[in-house]
């Protein structure tokens, strides 16, 4: 039987590499040195035309099931490696059968569980890597894919200060359906409860796991975390069409929950508006970067997601998703930004940072709204926010302007 190799992007070098030796057994020097997860498959990285790629040996019929799933998850925009291509018809030089091989691109810095744990991580950022699983999980329920072996051995993480995004690695279970019942979603839930349990008592009989944590305890972190972003992301909201603050309102419960906005649809009837908003895991900064894309403005990450949460809002509010962003951040910033900052009386200038006095005006008038039981305009909120809150702030310029010299010694460290 011939060798036939099925690939998007063929690539003759592939033809170099031993096929006909089991990958078990395959030279150190056609290999790279990456670290590997747990398989029940021989897993390994070769280096081709400047590319690494990850090498699973698998029976024909499941590598091209999973090659083509993976193309599938790919073109739906959906977190998961690269899916290169399927190597069949390999055998040996006695002529006898070898598995197939399922070629995946490697996921640049990106790190299986294991390597992660073995770098002693604090026991919050260990937590994030469940948070982020559990933020895969609901992306791809959402679409109508069922995993059917969730577990961290079956991801691999990117991490960026702290942060962690989730890729799935092994679609070899997982169905695609219109849409998924509740059975099958937790399904999927259980598996990864008992999976993850099972990866972490693991790590803890190895000595990888902190000693305060509970492999059980954090196994059910995922479950929470996934039904609480279920939850918010998923249940409708009607309220009457001026309730703006409704909106943000909806997001700032989804920014409670660690999670940021990628979409923010709306729809408009009879009877009012019904809400539905996506998650999006975004890495650190993006939101200032974006933000001094969009307007030029230059602040700290924090107040940049404000500003730009104010700024979808407004985008929606005023039916504006199909127009370019950038032409719709000019007018928001010209319109609500700026008329804002520059409401400030001379003598209270020196209160506070354009961009925090301007994430203050959002915060009061958000609580206004909530008061008044409706959508309170902007102008009316600042001005009341400049009589009203101002006035009482201490003047930023005069405590930076403090020698920190003669501030006390406050111990930072618990006996």
């Amino acid at each position: 039987m011939p060798l036939e190799l099925t690939a998007a992007r063929a690539d003759p070098a592939l033809l170099d590499l031993p096929w006909s030796v089991p990958l078990e057994d395959w030279p150190a020097d056609r290999l790279a040195a990456l670290p590997r997860g747990i398989s029940r498959h021989t897993v390994r990285f070769v280096r081709v035309s400047n590319r690494v790629l990850a090498i699973k040996e698998i029976k024909v019929d499941l590598a091209r099931r999973e090659y083509a799933m993976l193309r599938n998850l790919e073109r739906m925009d959906l977190p998961c490696v690269e899916p290169f291509g399927v190597v069949s018809g390999r055998q040996t030089a006695e002529g006898l059968p070898l598995d197939a091989c399922l070629l995946t691109r490697h996921l640049q810095y990106s790190l299986p569980y294991r390597a992660l744990y073995s770098q002693s991580l604090r026991p919050d950022t260990a937590q994030r890597l469940i948070d982020a699983l559990a933020v895969l999980l609901v992306r791809l329920h959402l679409a109508g894919f069922w995993w059917g072996d969730v577990s961290l051995s079956n991801t691999l993480f990117r991490r960026d200060a702290g942060a962690f995004a989730a890729y799935l690695v092994d679609a070899e279970t997982g169905e695609l359906r219109a849409t998924l019942s509740t059975g099958q979603r937790e399904h999927d839930l259980e598996i990864a409860r008992v999976n993850i349990a099972g990866e972490l008592m693991d790590l803890d009989a190895g000595g990888y796991l902190e000693e305060v944590a509970d492999p059980i305890e954090v196994s059910e972190r995922i479950v929470e975390r996934y039904r609480s972003l279920w939850s918010a992301l998923t249940e409708s909201e009607r309220f009457e069409t001026g309730d703006r603050w409704r909106v943000e309102e909806r997001i700032r419960r989804l920014n409670e929950l660690g999670f940021d906005i990628d979409e923010l649809a709306m729809s408009t009837d009879l009877d009012g508006t019904t809400i539905q908003i996506q998650p999006k895991v975004v890495d650190a900064g993006h939101h200032s970067r974006r933000l001094l894309r969009l307007t030029g403005l230059d602040v700290e990450e924090n107040q940049a997601r404000r500003l730009l949460n104010d700024l979808d809002s407004y985008r929606a509010a005023t039916d504006r998703q199909n127009e370019e962003e950038e032409l719709v951040a000019h007018e928001w910033l010209a319109s609500v930004y700026e008329p804002s900052v520059r409401a400030v009386p001379r003598d209270l200038a020196g209160k506070l940072e354009p961009a925090e006095l301007f994430h203050e005006v959002l915060e009061h008038r958000w609580y206004m709204s909530e008061r008044a039981g409706t959508d309170v305009p902007i102008r009316l909120a600042v001005r009341d926010y400049i009589d009203q809150v101002l006035p009482a702030k201490p003047d930023e310029k005069a405590v930076l302007g403090v020698d920190t010299v003669e501030m006390p010694v406050v111990a930072m460290f618990d006996d």
